[in-house]
């Protein structure tokens, strides 16, 4: 799959600019509702796009932080540890218009692979994009993981380079929304 200005998300509701070799994990088995989730063609790189409940109990830099621990003790992290966070400014965002405050965290977590005993440190990246008015927390999430993870990259896959910050930053910035009524009766 070449990058797509509108591949639709969440039944055509939204839609965001993909890397190339993307894949669709939900033709491969079932993903939550309320998330789309796409790997890389051969590394194990992957991208998570989730509809969240809004967590008004957190403000600012702090809501990144609980987004970013809370998917940590849903993977069984055995080591949270954020990097950074910072603001990201709304008017490079598609959502710019009903999107309250956005913020880009980094940060690794140590976690094994289904039916694994060892863990290994995954370098993550999220974008938290705050909607209250729709009483939303969108989460973006870049899984990179280490690369001796990675599938081989022989020769018939070179063409296929492993995604990079800037293709999760596009991804983040060309998020539109087209249908209001995925969030219910406003």
């Amino acid at each position: 799959m070449e990058p797509t200005r509108d591949y639709p998300l969440f039944g055509g509701a939204f839609s965001a600019t993909l890397p190339p070799g993307a894949i669709d994990v939900s033709d491969l088995r079932p993903v939550p509702d309320n998330q789309e989730v796409f790997c890389h063609r051969v590394t194990d790189q992957s991208l998570i796009v989730e509809l969240l409940e809004l967590q008004a109990h957190v403000q600012g830099e702090e809501a990144a932080r609980y987004h970013f621990e809370d998917v940590g003790g849903v993977q069984e992290a055995r080591v949270v540890q954020v990097e950074a966070v910072q603001p990201l400014l709304l008017e490079n965002l598609a959502l710019r218009d009903c999107c309250q405050e956005a913020w880009i965290l980094s940060g690794k977590q140590q976690v094994a692979k289904e039916n694994q005993q060892v863990a290994k440190y995954v370098t993550l990246y999220q974008a938290l994009l705050r909607l209250p008015q729709y009483q939303t927390d969108f989460l973006l999430t870049f899984n990179q993981p280490p690369s001796e993870n990675r599938s081989s990259l022989g020769p018939e896959n070179l063409s296929l380079p492993p995604w990079s910050l800037g293709d999760f930053e596009q991804l983040v910035t060309s998020l539109t929304l087209h249908d209001p009524n995925i969030f219910g009766p406003q």
